[in-house]
């Protein structure tokens, strides 16, 4: 699979619209891969465009644009689409009738306050929702909380993402996907997940974009998640070996194309 005859090169070079999985695909913890930026830049020569989509709920998009900065890459908020804009996109769709218990960074309680929810840390009466995220000041109070409030059968119960891991530059951290795991196991429930694999997202980026579904190609190291999240949504997919997946794991889930990294893409494409 990673050797494509010209058929599929031709269609990669008609690719216009790329949507980027970010962590394992462009870099890894402050260590970008060799070829992101040449094939960044070479997209916008070609007419194309391109977004950025991480189910990472702990970071806010000004993050990342600071982040990218760091790498060497100039970006903009209105190139991201997160799982926080899946999870506010969702809760002012299906409004709940009381507060939200949010089980996340202080970073993504303030991005759901700024867009109106009605966020709390408290375990109380009023609490109609459990809204989990990618939580990296997780403590053992937040799974206490989440436990008690999982015992009420009428309460909502959403995450962001189903990750089981977030990459690192030394190896691997648990993810959303662990906790709702673990929490799973204490309390029978599990979670109804707002990001990647979801279509949601890969819609969004298309229209916001302009571009068509067959002109667009998603790229990501994650089967079950970025790879999923394209065939959801009906449009070509690429993945790379450069993180998470391996030809190994390739089985239900079944990408379009396979690349070692985006550095060969680069190749293909110029």
């Amino acid at each position: 699979m990673l050797t494509l005859n010209e058929k599929d090169r031709v269609l990669l070079r008609g690719k216009k619209l790329f949507l980027l999985d970010m962590d394992g695909t462009l870099y890894l913890g402050e260590q970008l891969f060799p070829g992101t930026l040449d094939f960044l830049r070479l997209v916008r020569e070609r007419g194309g465009d391109y977004r950025y989509l991480t189910n990472n709920s702990s970071r806010s998009a000004d993050h990342y644009v600071e982040k990218l900065g760091r790498l060497g890459i100039a970006a903009e908020t209105g190139d991201f689409c997160t799982s926080v804009d899946a999870a506010i996109a969702y809760l002012r769709s299906h409004p709940t009738p009381g507060e939200i218990y949010v089980m996340g960074t202080a970073s993504f309680r303030a991005q759901l306050r700024a867009a109106g929810l009605p966020v709390t840390e408290r375990v109380g009466e009023g609490v109609s929702c459990l809204l989990l995220g990618y939580d990296t000041e997780l403590n053992y109070r937040k799974l206490e909380d989440a436990c008690l409030l999982l015992q009420r059968p009428e309460l909502t119960y959403l995450a962001t993402n189903p990750d089981w891991v977030c990459p690192t530059e030394w190896g691997y951290v648990p993810d959303c996907g662990s906790v709702a795991w673990m929490l799973e196991k204490a309390t029978g429930r599990a979670p109804r997940f707002l990001g990647k694999p979801e279509p949601d997202m890969v819609h969004a980026a298309v229209a916001q974009a302009l571009f068509r579904p067959e002109e667009t190609l998603m790229i990501g190291d994650r089967l079950y998640t970025d790879i999923a999240a394209g065939v959801n949504a009906g449009v070509d997919t690429l993945l790379v070996l450069s993180g998470e997946s391996t030809l190994e794991d390739i089985g239900e889930v079944q990408p379009r194309f396979v690349l070692p990294d985006i550095r060969t893409l680069y190749d293909i494409l110029k």
